[in-house]
């Protein structure tokens, strides 16, 4: 027969039996792991592996890239055919404070199609519309509440060339948000040709 103190006691010696299994080897180990996937999952970090990748030289996951590489999202690079194909060479490096330089030298590199237009109108209402209303006049639910938002087909809005939308875009101006963390390069061109038709009113 097993008494009440028969229990506690072999419960005690259990639990330290437990805690002596767990806590040797240092302070930073955990002795025996009764689920080592918890402490030793895959690494999916590129450059470090807790257990060595035996083809790549010391260990990595993945090598290093060639020295002077610079990374790029894939993004489509060239748009249309033959002489008239244009170059959009952009990870956007203009700073946020030089929109007359991209006013200066940004030109659209995607050819104005109905498909182009459509998809910009789907980009325009899903990021664009709240604020900017469906039509281009600054009359959107969130424009109403925060004044000042432009109205595009007036003539103070209708001279914004590429090079001013697709920056603002990217960067924001005033109580508008920068969009280029949401936004590809070639949907906010897209988005500036859809501007463009609204600006014609």
């Amino acid at each position: 027969m097993i008494t009440k103190h028969k229990s506690v006691t072999t419960l005690a010696i259990v639990a330290l039996l437990f805690t002596g299994v767990a806590c040797k080897r240092g302070h930073d180990n955990p002795g025996l792991e009764f689920a080592p996937n918890m402490y030793e999952s895959v690494g999916y970090e590129p450059y470090r592996q807790i257990k060595p990748n035996p083809i790549n030289p010391t260990g990595l996951n993945m090598r290093l890239p060639a020295r002077g590489t610079v990374a790029r999202p894939n993004y489509h690079t060239t748009f249309g055919k033959g002489d008239s194909a244009k170059t959009d060479l952009m990870i956007y490096n203009i700073p946020a404070d030089s929109i007359s330089i991209a006013e200066r030298v940004l030109v659209n590199p995607i050819p104005q199609t109905e498909q182009s237009l459509a998809d910009g109108q789907l980009l325009y209402t899903r990021y664009c519309s709240h604020c900017h209303g469906a039509t281009g006049q600054g009359d959107g639910p969130v424009g109403k509440e925060y004044k000042g938002v432009p109205n595009y087909t007036t003539d103070a809005y209708k001279s914004m060339n590429d090079g001013h939308i697709y920056h603002v875009i990217t960067h924001g101006k005033g109580r508008m948000w920068p969009h280029g963390s949401q936004i590809t390069p070639e949907d906010r061109w897209k988005i500036v040709q859809y501007v463009h038709k609204l600006q014609q009113g």
